[in-house]
C-alpha cells in the first residue's frame, strides 16, 4: 500500500513514498533511482540462481506509482540497469510497451552501459551528467559541494534505528540536506549504505506500511 510524505522543498511540492520514489505535484514527474534492471540475470549467467520476479515485483511497483500518481514522466537518476544485454531487458522492455506514454529520462549512471541503440527504440531520453529542471538539478552520484539543489541516488542510503534492549533494525531511506535529496534504490535486490552521512543530512525511513521522519 502507498504511503506518502510531503514536503515543501526549494518552494516545490514533493510527495515522498514508501515505495522508494518521490513525486513532483507541479511537473506530474515520478523521480526514482537505481532499478538496476538486469542484474538478476548478471547473476545467473555467474551460474548464482537469482529469480527474475525480482525485477517483476520492481516494475509492478513502479506500475501502481505511475497510476496512483497519474504520472506524465519518470526521471530516474541513473543506474536504470545494471550490465550489458541480458534476458532481464526483455521484461522490461514489455512493460515499456505498457506505458509507451510515458516520457521517461534517464540520467545515466556507472552502471548504465547499453549501447545508445537501446535507449533510442525504448524512447528513453539518455543525459550523460546531468539535467537541471527549475529548481533541482538531477545527477546520479551524491555532490555536496553544488550550489544548486541537487537530486541523486547512487550510495543506496539507509539507516538503522535502535530500540529497547540494543534491538537494531536497518531500513532504507531518503537522505535530505539543505542543498540535496539522496533516494533510496528502487530495486529491492540491492544493498544498503548505513554509514553515518554529513551531519546536515535528515533522514525519511519507511517500511511496507509507513513512512515517517528520523
Amino acid at each position: 500500500m502507498i504511503q506518502t510524505l510531503s514536503k515543501n522543498i526549494q518552494n516545490e511540492t514533493l510527495m515522498f513514498t514508501n515505495q522508494k520514489a518521490i513525486f513532483w505535484e507541479r511537473e506530474k514527474t515520478l523521480i526514482i533511482s537505481d532499478l538496476h534492471v538486469g542484474k538478476s540475470a548478471h547473476f545467473r549467467k555467474s551460474g548464482i540462481a537469482v529469480s527474475s520476479e525480482i525485477l517483476l515485483d520492481d516494475l509492478k511497483v513502479l506500475e501502481n506509482l505511475i497510476e496512483y500518481f497519474q504520472a506524465e514522466r519518470l526521471i530516474i537518476v541513473g543506474d536504470l540497469f545494471h550490465a550489458g544485454m541480458n534476458s532481464d531487458l526483455n521484461i522490461f522492455c514489455e512493460w515499456r510497451n505498457k506505458y509507451s506514454s510515458l516520457k521517461i529520462i534517464l540520467v545515466k549512471g556507472n552502471h548504465d552501459r547499453i549501447q545508445a541503440k537501446f535507449y533510442e527504440e525504448n524512447c528513453i531520453e539518455i543525459v550523460e551528467d546531468l539535467i537541471e529542471i527549475e529548481p533541482f538539478t538531477f545527477v546520479h552520484e551524491p555532490n555536496n559541494h553544488s550550489e544548486k539543489f541537487s537530486v541523486s541516488g547512487h550510495i543506496h542510503p539507509g539507516i538503522i534505528l535502535y530500540g529497547k534492549a540494543k534491538q537494531a533494525i536497518k531500513l532504507p531511506c531518503f537522505a535530505i540536506s539543505e542543498n540535496q535529496i539522496i533516494l533510496p534504490a528502487f530495486s529491492k535486490f540491492t544493498g544498503l549504505y548505513t554509514k553515518s552521512l554529513h551531519q546536515n543530512f535528515k533522514f525519511i525511513a519507511f517500511t511496507k506500511g509507513t513512512i515517517f521522519e528520523v
